[in-house]
């Protein structure tokens, strides 16, 4: 059975020729929103396309819009009702960002585990994935494994939660096909697609030798520190 060179068509995949540049917000589009995030097929923020650090900018303009309100209101108080009045609404917690910062004056960090992933999380356990998966495939794959593989990739660019990225994705694929004949192919051209991806966000590039990629994803570094 002959693979096929590049993948088949799909009604539910998007089009490699549509940009896969994202849309982002400005001051002129979005005026109540921080510039440069990143925004969905549908025009909303997309939270699997921004870093969660981005996303709390929203949250950093809405309380800043609150605190001026607030303090307008303050002003406008006068003798000590107004003064018991500010006591009253004051809070021990100041929420900075994803620090808080407890009534004893120290930096508390932010428990974030329980929450949805962001484009790092989900962009570095995608990574993970699929790096390991390539150091445990099989040396010399057999036909249906060739397929099955391939059937991954494919689903993966077509389902990624972040659209952007899914169509960044398909171009590259349909630019260097995914190379499953065994594991030595299929990491190195996982690697390089992962070195693609790293040269666009201004990164270091990783060595894509096989020693190296079996020490990362595999057995471990050679002085056993993750022993």
């Amino acid at each position: 059975m002959n693979l096929p060179t590049s993948f088949p068509s799909s009604s539910s995949s998007a089009d490699p020729e549509v940009s896969s540049k994202p849309l982002k917000t400005t001051k002129e589009t979005h005026p109540n929103l921080p510039p440069g995030l990143i925004l969905d097929e549908n025009g909303k923020v997309c939270k699997v396309c921004n870093s969660w650090a981005d996303i709390s900018k929203i949250k950093k303009r809405v309380g800043a819009t609150k605190d001026t309100s607030e303090n307008q209101n303050k002003k406008s108080l006068v003798g000590m009702g107004g003064f018991a009045t500010m006591m009253n609404n004051s809070n021990t917690n100041t929420n900075q960002g994803n620090k808080i910062i407890n009534e004893e004056g120290k930096e508390k960090k932010e428990d974030r585990l329980n929450c949805p992933p962001d484009n790092i999380i989900l962009g570095r356990s995608t990574w993970n994935f699929l790096h390991t998966t390539a150091a445990y495939y099989p040396l010399k794959a057999n036909e249906n494994q060739k397929i099955q593989m391939k059937n991954l990739l494919e689903s993966l660019s077509i389902f990624y939660p972040c659209n952007w990225c899914s169509l960044d994705f398909q171009k590259d694929f349909k630019k260097n096909p995914p190379q499953v004949e065994g594991r030595e192919n299929l990491m190195k051209w996982l690697c390089e697609r992962h070195n693609e991806v790293n040269k666009k966000l201004g990164k270091n590039e990783f060595n894509c030798e096989i020693k190296n990629l079996d020490n990362r994803w595999k057995d471990g570094p050679e002085d056993g520190s993750c022993d």
